[in-house]
């Protein structure tokens, strides 16, 4: 906890995908105060073990805390959500959020009862989605797509690559078979790639992700420790501190910018990076 009266929350992700949850918890509460944290080291998690997720996430997490407190953590990523909450919980006192797919909100808005689910290959094979489906969805046709590119091309947009059009077409190409009229964004990645999708996949009506029920439960948790955050933004950039395990995307300031979330400072190869400003102001 920070102890001061701005509500500082913890945003991590293995690359940018986590971007998208910070900008809907900045567009919900504006008064509070962002650290962004990626382990861009170890990207991607979806073809990491299981237990290389788990140590480097609680690793990295617990390590900037204790050098950047913060309020909330919120794990803006489906593959570490789905095998470190339960370990995190029980390391800090610092209340956790998980994202899931958003499979409840888009079985309750389909008109046609055809879902598409968008996700990594490894969400797609993850018995937690079968439960999602079967517990929320149960009475709808669910078409799932885990595609390996389209996290990349997402980290390349940073740097001005454009996504792409033939490929995405050709990698979404089965919910248009399918018929869906509702599509799950099941990886955090992918509302950074809505534009694209929705010029390939018109006929979707409806696209579905975590960021606004993530928001919300943020909130409840902050009034939870009496540190509800204002609605009036804070003077100066969105987010304090931009973290990167490994070297910091080029161009990640504007890209950030662009969405809302204005970088104070980006630092790479954190924490290394830290310790070296420190021992140059000591």
């Amino acid at each position: 906890m920070t102890g001061t009266p701005v509500p500082r929350i913890l945003v991590f992700d293995s690359g940018i995908g986590g971007l998208s949850i910070a900008a809907s918890i900045h567009q919900s509460l504006p008064g509070a105060e962002l650290v962004y944290l990626a382990d861009n080291a170890g990207f991607p998690y979806g073809e990491q073990p299981e237990a290389v997720v788990m140590d480097r996430c609680t690793a990295l997490v617990m390590d900037t805390l204790a050098r950047v407190p913060c309020d909330i953590i919120v794990i803006a990523c489906n593959t570490a959500s789905t095998v470190v909450l339960p370990r995190l919980r029980a390391m800090t006192r610092v209340p956790v959020v998980g994202v899931v797919p958003a499979v409840k909100p888009a079985a309750a808005i389909t008109r046609n009862q055809r879902i598409g689910v968008l996700a990594t290959p490894a969400t797609v094979r993850r018995p937690y989605l079968d439960e999602l489906i079967q517990e929320f969805a149960s009475h709808c046709q669910v078409a799932r797509i885990g595609h390996p590119g389209l996290v990349q091309w997402v980290e390349n947009s940073v740097g001005g690559a454009p996504v792409p059009r033939n490929e995405l077409a050709q990698a979404v190409a089965g919910f248009r078979t399918a018929g869906v009229d509702t599509v799950v964004l099941g990886c955090t990645h992918y509302p950074l790639l809505l534009a694209p999708l929705k010029e390939v996949l018109p006929e979707v009506s409806f696209w579905v992700d975590s960021g606004a029920a993530i928001a919300r439960r943020t909130a409840f948790l902050l009034e939870q420790q009496g540190k509800a955050a204002g609605e009036r933004a804070l003077p100066g950039a969105a987010v304090r501190m931009a973290l990167f395990s490994g070297p910091a995307p080029r161009a990640l300031a504007g890209f950030m910018t662009g969405l809302g979330l204005q970088p104070a400072r980006v630092l790479g190869h954190w924490p290394a990076s830290f310790l070296a400003t420190e021992a140059g102001s000591a």
